[in-house]
């Protein structure tokens, strides 16, 4: 079986590639993210750093971290299926939304801009063109509950005493 340790790596690097596939829809395709898509960016980033920092981390530490990063893909999944309602519902938005403001006032959207500042034309009842059948928010809520049950194994992995893998 894999060490905890290689999972960490391998989770954190899926949650740093689909942000680099946000930033190439944003930047190459011209697809500006909502509030809703920068909550999303926000959740993978924090599973990424959770993970990354935790593998280094003895055995102990590793767990308490994937119990973070699945409350982040638990957050972040919840995201994308609101995501998904106010898309299949877009009467429910009302234009401009209130999230904006308060996500563009984080430190990471003035620090990083090109990845956790909202666009203020971006509406989160806009429906993109599907990327191999599915929506942009279907794919998150897919790699939300992929990486939620990686790291619940994590979680229940049984630990070796005195082995720090």
């Amino acid at each position: 079986m894999k060490s905890s340790k290689s999972i960490l790596f391998a989770v954190a690097f899926i949650a740093l590639a689909l942000l680099g596939a946000a930033l190439y829809l944003q930047h190459v395709k011209d697809m500006q993210p909502c509030p809703l898509c920068v909550i999303q960016r926000y959740a993978f980033a924090i599973i990424a750093i959770v993970c990354l920092v935790s593998a280094s981390m003895p055995d102990s530490v590793r767990k308490a971290s994937a119990a973070i990063g699945m409350l982040a893909g638990i957050g972040g999944a919840g995201t994308a299926g609101w995501h998904l309602w106010v898309i299949a519902h877009p009467s429910t938005s009302c234009g401009r939304d209130a999230l904006e403001a308060p996500l563009n006032a984080l430190p990471p959207a003035s620090l990083l801009p090109s990845v956790f500042k909202v666009d203020a034309w971006a509406l989160c009842s806009a429906s993109y063109d599907k990327i191999l059948g599915l929506s942009i928010p279907q794919w998150s809520l897919f790699w939300f509950v992929v990486l939620t049950v990686i790291l619940g194994k994590v979680l229940l992995k049984r630990t070796n005493h005195g082995d720090f893998e």
